[in-house]
């Protein structure tokens, strides 16, 4: 397997105050993980590390286990970061309104949303874009992440492309120019682990968009039933949408765990392992072992 390191996928303001007029350009990067063969018409995985949008990073130790673990497999792995709280990054003035009815660190957490997704589409974008450099089928893209990382590849998998893209204009933010605006991306299977729907639901409630259909990617969703940090509840509202819209999903309790249960096991299995079977299935995939 060979590995690529802080790769910089797009650009993006970062502000002393929320939307101030003096900021600092960002360069926002990403690992990817090859598989060390020749095949030219490989899988896609990207994978967004939680930390409540306030911390962690794209070496986050799980992350890159899940990483190598389908590079071995024949997928090309990619970890991103994004912009976090402390960052300040560009949000559309009706976030700002709305964030004025919110108490102060509900707030902060409301408006570091809006860039971390912005963020994480473009390294979407970017794969598309970089695609025939890493021989990827782009009909065979997954999203997947932990707790915030988890929500993240949600709204990717759930919104519509112009989501969290085109609420800011270029002359608002002219890093958007490096965003890779001009490629659409279409992910197949979500991977979703003690996460929620919560980003997604914003588009809701700042726009009256409601972006659940029949034809949504399936997603894997495991999540801890004593979680405290992610209500396990979420978790089964999201099941119970899959289930109503007769989409397609699997859906793992993992008993008396709490959040971040990474390394739990189902009948045996650890969740690396389902979520890669899950993927095979859904995707019909024919299975690559490495012999390294």
């Amino acid at each position: 397997m060979l590995v690529e390191e802080g790769i910089v996928y797009v650009k993006g303001l970062s502000h002393q105050g929320i939307n101030g007029n003096i900021s600092n350009t960002m360069h926002l990067k990403l690992d990817v993980y090859i598989p060390d063969n020749e095949l030219k018409n490989r899988p896609a995985i990207m994978l967004i590390h939680g930390g409540g949008f306030a911390g962690g990073t794209r070496e986050h130790d799980k992350i890159v286990n899940m990483a190598n673990y389908f590079a071995a497999r024949g997928w090309v792995a990619f970890s991103i970061d994004y912009r976090l709280k402390k960052d300040k990054g560009t949000v559309p003035q009706e976030w700002v309104d709305y964030s004025i009815n919110l108490d102060n660190n509900t707030a902060q957490r409301f408006l570091s949303v809006y860039p971390a997704i912005r963020d994480a589409k473009a390294a979407l974008r970017w794969v598309v874009a970089n695609a025939g450099k890493y021989n990827v089928n782009t009909n065979h893209i997954t999203v997947g992440g932990g707790s915030a990382g988890a929500g993240i590849a949600i709204t990717l998998g759930l919104s519509n492309q112009e989501d969290y893209r085109d609420e800011i204009s270029m002359s608002q933010d002219p890093t958007l120019g490096t965003a890779n605006t001009d490629q659409q991306y279409h992910v197949h299977t979500i991977l979703d682990f003690w996460g929620g729907k919560t980003t997604l639901d914003i588009l809701d409630s700042l726009y009256n968009y409601q972006r659940f259909d029949f034809s949504d990617p399936p997603i894997f969703i495991a999540h801890g039933t004593e979680d405290s940090t992610v209500p396990f509840s979420m978790a089964q509202q999201l099941k119970d949408l899959y289930k109503e819209n007769e989409m397609p999903f699997v859906f793992y309790p993992l008993e008396g765990k709490g959040h971040g249960a990474w390394n739990a096991t189902i009948n045996g299995k650890r969740l690396e392992a389902l979520a890669f079977y899950f993927i095979v299935e859904q995707q019909n995939l024919t299975i690559y072992e490495s012999k390294n």
